[in-house]
């Protein structure tokens, strides 16, 4: 059976293509704006790739390098292998060099020769502390010379290294029979002006002996360097 097609009515079809019309054109306007964004985007990524201006920063002032102290600083021997040093230098200063007694290094000449010195005069102010060179006991506490009492020295004695030190001219703070670890304080500096009113530099007369009971030079067993520290 044939069956006939409605056709819209004259007012309905006109505003169905209107619609029609206004959907078709704004989806035409939508592609054109997202294709012209597309381009644009890629025109951006291009130029601040290839020819962008760089940025300005504002960068801050950068400190000049701090300038550090040279400081001397002293290393004791490990005689033992265990890693650790077994000397410190008694008062952290470098040897007595010449003055109007002689020299301060071991085997100096003494008494216009007839003699040779048997320690290390390592510098020192008056009454600045005294650190022990080895660790051990205290074996003695004497006078450096029989006519002047107020000079005296500490013998410290370490069985386990085999080595004794003599500290002179300290005024001391331990007494015989004491244990002392290496670096405690064992007393303070004497001055040396009145027993030498000649120009003495003041000084801590180190003498030690190692296993074969011999004075030998004690710089043997302290090297000394320069680092360099800085301030906080």
């Amino acid at each position: 059976m044939f069956r006939a097609t409605t056709t819209p009515a004259p007012d309905k079809f006109q505003i169905w293509m209107t619609q029609t019309w206004l959907t078709l054109g704004a989806a035409v306007l939508a592609a054109g704006f997202l294709q012209a964004g597309a381009h644009a985007a890629a025109r951006a990524n291009f130029t601040s790739a290839h020819g962008a201006k760089p940025l300005a920063l504002a960068l801050e002032p950068v400190a000049p390098p701090a300038t550090g102290e040279k400081v001397l600083v002293w290393q004791g021997k490990d005689v033992d292998g265990d890693g650790a040093a077994d000397f410190v230098n008694p008062t952290g200063q470098s040897p007595r060099t010449h003055d109007a007694y002689g020299f301060g290094a071991f085997g100096a000449s003494r008494d216009g020769g007839s003699r040779k010195h048997e320690g290390v005069d390592f510098m020192a102010q008056a009454g600045q502390p005294v650190a022990a060179p080895i660790s051990g006991y205290v074996t003695k506490v004497g006078m450096a010379y029989a006519d002047d009492k107020h000079l005296k020295f500490v013998e410290i004695t370490n069985p386990a290294i085999k080595y004794v030190a003599r500290v002179f001219y300290i005024d001391p703070s331990v007494a015989e029979g004491d244990v002392v670890r290496l670096g405690q304080d064992i007393g303070a500096a004497h001055g040396l002006q009145t027993r030498y009113p000649d120009g003495m530099t003041d000084h801590v007369h180190l003498e030690l002996m190692g296993p074969n009971q011999k004075r030998m030079d004690a710089t043997a067993v302290l090297s000394e360097r320069y680092v360099t520290r800085f301030g906080a």
